[in-house]
């Protein structure tokens, strides 16, 4: 049990460049197209499109959020309009801590940590802080830009954290990176997630054939959705290792146990029945998945590679920890499938 302690174990371009190295997209260093900036007003959220080839992105400032990404003219996550992503987090990144956090409480060097509630019916906060934060823009290139929020002194998370997200197109489609560092004076406790709704085509969802290779995931209580107890997927509803119809299953559970490629890399694979499909790979700094088919089953099917499971400030397990100046990095990559 999880319970159980056995089972344990504006802008700032000058900082960025005197803190961090240019940010390289491992999908190919040609820069052929190029950032438009769509809207830059002062009062509302910043977008901004990326083109690379066939692939086109458009990137909302609130929330550090993947408003599209298409694959010539094909919707690879589900869309949403500007401000309206939050009620199911779609595109955001969610820090410093992904999924639930039991009563929004923790306790950290001794002291109770109180953050504020955002899923009423179940008493818990759901995905950190800053996924409904206007984040600065603060580095544009020809096929990449770079987003910066800052948590200082929080209720709910009193440290000091920079938190770094780029995104970049390439030829071989979207890589997106988390970098975390602590700035402040103590050891900090960090965790996140990207949170795109991957989407296969244009047929319902409970046509594709999905692919997680994982072969674990938690059971959850039914009030809350917290994490019970780690549970192997063979001869449960959730095997997906070698691809099976969504039909008739729904899913809000975090996977562990990932199966990585030669590369390093897991690959969460969906497919319309024309065969076109999208693939999205994490590598080995995310040992945790969380798939969720979502309030509305039929759009698009959540797949968010989390460095943590489920109330992590809690039960401590997988959690980050960033020693003063220390910095996390987690990468993923978005691709169409033909």
């Amino acid at each position: 049990m999880i319970g159980s302690g056995s089972w344990f174990r504006d802008h700032q371009i000058r900082y960025l460049a005197h803190t961090q190295p240019a940010l390289r997209s491992p999908l190919g260093s040609r820069t052929r197209e190029r950032c438009r900036t769509v809207n830059t007003s002062s009062s509302e959220n910043e977008i901004l499109e990326l083109r690379f080839g066939p692939y086109a992105a458009v990137i909302s400032s609130q929330g550090a959020a993947l408003q599209t990404l298409r694959y010539e003219q094909r919707d690879l996550v589900l869309p949403f309009e500007p401000r309206s992503n939050t009620t199911d987090f779609r595109g955001v990144i969610c820090a410093p801590w992904p999924n639930r956090l039991a009563d929004g409480r923790y306790r950290w060097d001794g002291r109770e940590i109180q953050a504020d509630t955002n899923e009423p019916d179940r008493r818990n906060a759901l995905h950190g802080m800053v996924f409904d934060r206007r984040w600065s823009v603060i580095a544009v290139r020809e096929n990449s830009l770079t987003l910066a929020t800052t948590l200082s002194q929080e209720v709910g998370y009193p440290f000091e954290l920079l938190l770094q997200v780029t995104y970049a197109l390439g030829p071989a489609g979207l890589t997106g990176t988390i970098i975390a560092t602590n700035t402040g004076t103590k050891t900090l406790p960090y965790g996140s997630c990207p949170h795109p709704y991957l989407v296969a085509g244009d047929s319902p969802m409970h046509q594709w054939v999905v692919t997680i290779p994982a072969d674990s995931f938690l059971e959850t209580s039914p009030d809350r959705l917290l994490p019970l107890r780690e549970v192997k997927v063979e001869g449960s509803h959730f095997d997906f290792r070698r691809g099976e119809f969504l039909q008739g299953i729904r899913i809000d559970h975090a996977f562990t146990k990932v199966n990585r490629g030669s590369d390093g890399l897991a690959r969460v694979t969906l497919r319309e029945p024309s065969g076109t499909g999208v693939e999205l790979a994490f590598g080995q700094e995310w040992p945790w998945l969380q798939i969720c088919t979502g309030s509305k089953p039929e759009l698009g099917l959540a797949v968010e590679p989390m460095t943590c499971p489920p109330d992590a400030f809690n039960n401590r397990l997988d959690i980050v920890l960033l020693g003063p100046g220390e910095s996390h990095r987690g990468t993923w990559f978005i691709r169409a499938l033909h």
